[in-house]
């Protein structure tokens, strides 16, 4: 069947589901066999409809196509045995025994005579690996989980589980614009057409009879169907379906039927779980939101998916019905075009790469081997390093012998680490530096290692098994893996014939791997084991190549120059045929050296060449635009855009680099540029921000629910341009000269009248109670509030012309978003009193449920749905804190109003350890990944440092109170890793310190003003590079995070209503988790 039928199909399914043809559907589903609807799968199971589960999965596999569907069908058969054991129908029993089980005795004789002599007992359960065998309803669940696994791992089904996103009612559409198109073609056409039928094609009437001319016969038309018989010709190895074509080198586990048990194993087959598919606009299609609902819909015990690992740039956040994604929003006045900046590097720029979360800063690479790291907001050149060895003689002789003869290299690349903690330099001379990163000019060295015989090409860093690694590669035709905190060597990669040019590491299916190219053209890909390589083909024109995927991860592009004849290519894979999607016009021919190319928000391409930076969209093969930046660049410009896009970096042929912006990044830079300085910042080179906040009121009443927004890194003094407000505000920014007393730079800004700050009011139809927690979600486009009633809230923000992004903003009111159900997600306060209650939550990293209680049980909540999943662990005690595992999201820390922790086990339902320290209630917890402890902090003013291995308390301390101050019987203190997961922000009424893991070391300590009150709550900028902390008297306070030096103050009346309740005031802030957006407040 062509591709266009297999469409066709899809639209036909569509459009039957849209009618509501149910029956229908699942039919042309399996007779097809082009779309398994996990949905209608999981719904028979639960009904324990087994004649309709083995039909349906008949259309697409048979018991002994493979392992994984043997697997399947043992386990379905098993649980109907089991069933009619557990109600004394050994007649059925028997039946099942005979006609559905036996076939597996070929494989497993000792298996199924186990399974024959539970006829023989009266309870099968005495069976003591059935011992834990439930009712039927928990087990029917625990097998879905198991045999969801084995689908998604099962290759027949790859690429059958996800529906096309289609817009709704496509096929309608289709037809309509036919109808349209041959009303056009009509000699007389009709102002309204009565259109009856679509049996024949339409015409209206003539005059004389006459009719028109059928479009189908219309010679203009003859020529369509070449349109789409165009497709490129398919690679000899399908890139996509490399890991399903040998099942044997999958690194999982074997799934095969073993000892008899219903909890699902913990094999490697979860590790191929595909990633939640984003729903469309249509909240009632299944296709588009198959595995939303019932992905995590089960009875207790359940395990909660891997989310692939910890990259940000890899993580996809699950949207919402009515989010859209439509690419048309974007143009090319989107793109960074306009010069901002020129900074004077010094030598020929190699490689540059902007900072993942601080946007404006820039880290550059040169010719000479000098690596700079500039603030291009400030045209500041924070640091430099020169070239130098730091332990030249554990290098071996060759690379000593070549030092010998020229103490210098070159910079290949230089690239961050995913969280900014980190940052590499690949040299042309044997050796990688890994270098540590704390802000400001704060550069410490931290490994050095002699990785390659010669040049090393490329450097990328990765996360296989959730371990932070750096890959390189090189002129001996060598890949190495290494541990990021170690150095030690993991993998090495051989197989290339020639010097290995780039490296590209990423996942699919939560299978992590590394494509390779060389300069012979040859593209290979492995996996993070020993087999070899899983994939050899040509790189298009045998070109050298660099690849790389769009910031969603779901498209893959590379991008190269042939040696022979200079051609450029830049092309677009089709992973799962394996062929070119598309290749795109516009690069020249080139003499020498290899095009550079990057990509952006999902939409655009880019690359230098011929003296200009060309840029397409990812959807159309032509050139979209170009620009030489003002003049000055080389013939082939090295180019990098920052992570959201609105900045553009290109190097000069005059050593330099150009800043390009777009509107929103001329925006980010000019708040930048007119920022309060203090003399920390002064000092050190560090960047400061001076974000402002603004807050909104749900309701005028004394007890409302109240959430400010206001951009985060836009300053006091730059709030002309963005409140779009001419008027003069005075200029608080001092100027700095060498002879001024740098202690005396810093000066405190006020911000006191609404006009200095942008906020927005959230809209709340709900019933306006105190809100007690708030958090952004990981996409930035969501707010989830916890209100005193156990009620939560979530507002979004859609994507839509003012608001592009699709993120919080204050510009664009968001929508208090409800499931078509209307269900609310309310937690358990069935024997609560609310009053003593202390409400928590904890959001999953892709956003796909919430953890939370009030007091009562805890329950799990579907993100998508509004339903609740479970609910567990019924008080007393009560849960008084959530908090993932940042490795492992089956594993929860529970702070409990005993003085506890518990470190729980989702997956088996089971309390792996129960840490004791504290001597009140525990109220906040947090993970830090590097230095692999837990902290808490409990109402007793203590904080508890925990080991992750074993859960072994390393030490504790009790917060250093001011003078004539005790703690409230009840207080809060909470904690939070900075970025760099070393310092802890410990926030307590009384103050805010800061303090070192794992010893507890107090590196500094502010205390509020009396007149403020005490401190209600504190958070880091998404950054850490500030700290916001709001107070009982509504004001909120910005402080910089390594010193703590109060650098802006909002007073209430710059955002509260003009004559609020003097009970009005912010309970709880939350912060962005990236980019320049707005703080949250959440007030009573």
């Amino acid at each position: 069947m062509s591709s266009l039928s297999r469409e066709l199909v899809f639209l036909i399914l569509q459009f039957l589901d849209e009618e509501k043809f149910k029956e229908t559907v699942h039919k042309l589903e399996k007779e097809s066999g082009f779309f398994f609807n996990m949905r209608y799968f999981e719904d028979a199971v639960t009904n324990g409809e087994w004649d309709e589960v083995e039909k349906y999965l008949s259309g697409f596999t048979k018991v002994d196509d493979n392992r994984y569907s043997m697997k399947i069908f043992f386990e379905i058969r098993k649980q109907k045995y089991l069933e009619a054991l557990d109600k004394q129908d050994n007649a059925k029993a028997v039946e099942i025994l005979v006609k559905d089980l036996k076939v597996f005795s070929t494989f497993n004789e000792d298996l199924f005579k186990e399974i024959t002599f539970l006829l023989t007992l009266g309870n099968f359960r005495e069976n003591e690996q059935l011992s834990k065998y439930g009712d039927t309803k928990s087990a029917r669940a625990i097998m879905l989980v198991e045999l969801k696994k084995l689908i998604e791992a099962n290759p027949l089904f790859r690429d059958k589980l996800q529906f096309p996103s289609l817009k709704n009612s496509r096929l309608r559409t289709l037809i309509n614009q036919s109808l349209n198109w041959q009303h056009q073609l009509c000699k007389n056409p009709k102002p309204n057409p009565d259109i009856k039928t679509l049996f024949v094609d339409h015409t209206c009437g003539q005059p004389n009879g006459a009719r028109a001319p059928s479009p189908v016969t219309n010679p203009l038309m003859s020529s369509m169907p070449k349109l789409f018989q165009a497709a490129p010709a398919p690679l000899t190895t399908s890139l996509g379906g490399w890991m399903a074509a040998n099942p044997s080198s999958v690194p999982h586990q074997p799934v095969t039927a073993g000892p008899i048990g219903l909890t699902a194993p913990n094999n490697a087959a979860s590790m191929l779980k595909r990633p939640r598919t984003p729903p469309t606009n249509n909240p009632a299609m299944d296709y588009q939101t198959a595995d939303s609902e019932h992905a995590l819909k089960r009875t207790r015990p359940f395990g909660i998916s891997e989310e692939v690992n910890n990259l940000p740039v890899n993580i996809l956040p699950v949207t919402y019905p009515g989010q859209s994604h439509a690419h048309t929003l974007y143009s090319s006045d989107d793109l960074p075009k306009m010069v901002v900046a020129n900074l004077n590097q010094g030598s020929a720029v190699k490689s540059m790469d902007f900072h993942p979360v601080q946007q404006t800063l820039l880290l550059v690479g040169t010719n000479i081997g000098d690596i700079a790291l500039w603030e291009v907001g400030g045209r500041e050149r924070l640091a430099v390093r020169n070239f130098k060895l730091w332990e030249l003689g554990s290098c071996s002789m060759t690379l000593q012998a070549s030092l010998a003869n020229e103490y210098t290299a070159s910079v290949n690349r230089v690239i961050w680490s995913p969280d900014g903690s980190l940052f590499g330099v690949a040299y042309s001379k044997h050796i990688v530096q890994i270098y540590s990163y704390s802000g400001g000019d704060d550069i410490r060295n931290h490994l050095e290692i002699d990785a390659h015989v010669g040049n090393v090409s490329d450097l990328a860093f990765s996360h296989p098994n959730n371990k932070l690694c750096f890959i390189t590669c090189g002129e001996d035709k060598a890949i190495k893996v290494w541990d990021a905190t170690t150095g030690s060597k993991q993998y090495t990669f051989e197989g290339h014939e020639a010097p290995v040019y780039s490296v590209c590491p990423h996942y699919k299916e939560n299978i992590q791997f590394i494509f390779s190219t060389a300069i012979d053209g040859k593209i290979k890909a492995w996996l993070y084991d020993n087999v070899g390589s899983r994939v050899d083909y040509d790189a298009p024109g045998h070109s050298c190549t660099t690849m790389a995927y769009s910031a969603d991860g779901t498209r893959l592009f590379s991008c190269g120059t042939s040696k022979d004849g200079g051609e450029s290519y830049i092309v677009e894979w089709n992973e799962s045929e394996g062929a070119l999607k598309r290749a795109y016009h516009g690069l020249g021919k080139r003499s020498h050296g290899v095009v550079q190319f990057d990509t952006t928000k999902n939409r655009f391409l880019a690359a230098g060449d011929e003296f200009v930076i060309k840029f397409w969209d990812m959807d159309n093969v032509n050139l979209l635009t170009t620009t030489d930046a003002e003049g000055g660049l080389p013939a082939s410009p090295c180019i990098r855009f920052n992570k959201e896009g609105i900045l553009l970096a290109v190097s000069t042929s005059e050593n330099g680099v150009k800043i390009l912006a777009n509107a929103d990044g001329v925006r980010v830079l000019r708040t930048i540029e007119n920022r309060p300085l203090d003399a920390s910042r002064v000092a050190s080179g560090t960047v400061a921000k001076a974000p402002i906040i603004g807050t909104f009121s749900a309701s005028s009443s004394a007890v409302g629910t109240s959430i400010g927004v206001a951009d985060r890194n836009a300053p006091v003094t730059a709030m002309v341009a963005l409140n779009g407000d001419s008027r003069s505000l005075p200029d608080v920014k001092p100027r700095i000269t060498d002879e001024l007393d740098k202690s005396k730079i810093w000066k405190l800004t006020e911000i006191n009248d609404p006009s200095q700050l942008r906020s927005l009011k959230l809209p709340d139809s709900l019933l306006s109670v105190r809100i007690i927690r708030l958090i952004y979600t990981n996409s930035g486009g969501a707010v989830l509030a916890l209100a005193y009633n156990a009620v939560h809230k979530l507002w979004k923000w859609q994507r839509s012309e003012r608001n592009v992004t699709g993120k919080a903003t204050t510009s664009v009111p968001p929508q208090l978003w409800q499931p078509s159900s209307g269900i609310l997600m309310t937690n358990d306060i069935s024997e609560t009193n609310l009053e003593d209650a202390v409400p928590c939550f904890a959001l999953s990293k892709n956003d796909s449920y919430v953890m939370s209680a009030s007091g009562g049980k805890i329950s799990l909540f579907n993100m998508m749905t509004f339903k609740t999943m479970t609910t567990f662990m019924p008080p007393p005690p009560a849960a008084t804190f959530l908090a993932f595992h940042p490795q492992d999201n089956n594993i929860i820390a529970i702070g409990m109003e005993d003085s506890t922790i518990q470190i729980y086990n989702v997956r088996v339902d089971e309390v792996k350890s129960k840490l004791k320290g504290h001597q009140k209630r525990v109220t906040g917890l947090a993970f830090s990944n590097v230095r692999n402890v837990l902290v808490s902090s409990g109402a007793d003013a203590q904080l508890c440092v925990w080991s992750t291995d074993g859960w072994e308390k390393q030490t504790s301390k009790f917060l250093q109170m001011p003078a004539g101050r005790a703690p409230a019987p009840h207080g809060q203190t909470s904690v939070q890793f900075h970025q760099d997961q070393i310092h802890v922000l410990v926030v307590h009424e009384t103050q805010l310190a800061i303090y070192e893991a794992p010893k507890l070391e107090c590196i500094k300590q502010w205390f509020p003003r009396e007149s403020s009150g005490s401190i209600t709550d504190a958070t880091y900028s998404c950054d850490s590079q500030s700290i916001y902390a709001s107070h009982e008297d509504g004001s909120v306070c910005v402080l910089t995070s390594v010193a703590l030096r109060l650098r802006c103050r909002i007073n209430p009346t710059s955002y509260l209503p003009s004559n609020p309740s003097s009970r009005v005031h912010p309970l709880v802030i939350a912060a962005h988790p990236s980019g320049t957006y707005p703080v949250c407040l959440g007030t009573y």
